[in-house]
């Protein structure tokens, strides 16, 4: 029997590729990975579409009890279907390997993930260093990372994609107002200037969608914009190519 680990793509439950279809209908148990991203469409309509059963995967399933997972696998055919690409988390990576262990039979098949869909902005892919998340602040918890990832990229003349939080349990979704808001107090405490009130970058919703929105502004002009549903991320670019510059005046 197999283990099926399918990508969904970024938008709705027409996204997922033939090969994932086919390898969902051939499947007993099909879940859904459902803490670390979100598509613009209901469990129900994977479910009318696939005309399966949906069952929501959440962290503690996938993380601490992947076996309940796996063990289906050793005598039925599973599907774990993942938003965006397959090994877009580290998690996934974990549960190929424990299936590898079981020597369980495994395909993964593969569908676009933000890392590639982000190249609609205009800039090059090639051209990006590190990425980074930024996390909602809390009290006693304010990571800098994202500062200094920016920091050392455009040290390169790199561009940076900055994904931003999701609390889904919570259906909290950061916005690109709020990740730039965090990212001018960090300069503020920094004073490196890294991420100014000056800084061009380019704000980012529903990247793989039919309504994505894309704007190139100062930070500070993105502070009220509203960029509407989730999910959002930031990029901050590095040096460009003219072709780049031509390309991001499409979004000012």
């Amino acid at each position: 029997m197999t283990l099926f680990m399918i990508g969904l793509g970024l938008n709705n439950e027409k996204d997922i590729t033939v090969n994932g279809l086919e390898a969902v209908k051939r499947s007993d148990f099909v879940y859904l990975e459902d803490y670390t991203s979100r598509l613009n469409c209901s469990e129900q309509d994977l479910e009318k579409f696939y005309s399966k059963k949906i069952i929501l995967a959440d962290r503690e399933l996938v993380e601490k009890k992947a076996d309940e997972i796996l063990d289906e696998a050793i005598k039925k055919n599973v599907a774990f279907l993942v938003i965006g690409d397959v090994f877009s988390a580290t998690t996934h990576i974990d549960l190929y390997l424990r299936a590898k262990e079981k020597n369980i039979e495994i395909k993964v098949i593969n569908n676009t993930s933000i890392l590639n869909a982000v190249g609609i902005a205009g800039l090059e892919l090639y051209k990006y260093g590190k990425t980074t998340s930024l996390p909602f602040f809390e009290k006693s918890f304010r990571p800098e990372t994202p500062y200094d990832v920016i920091k050392d990229n455009k040290k390169l003349g790199l561009h940076t994609l900055i994904l931003l939080d999701i609390k889904k349990d919570q259906n909290k979704f950061m916005t690109v107002s709020q990740a730039v808001e965090q990212l001018l107090r960090i300069e503020k405490k920094r004073r490196k200037k890294v991420f100014t009130e000056d800084t061009m970058i380019i704000g980012c919703a529903r990247i793989g969608s039919d309504d994505f929105k894309i704007k190139f502004r100062k930070s500070k002009e993105l502070l009220n914009e509203d960029f509407g549903e989730p999910l959002h991320c930031l990029v901050i670019p590095g040096k460009l190519h003219f072709m780049e510059e031509k390309m991001l005046e499409l979004w000012k």
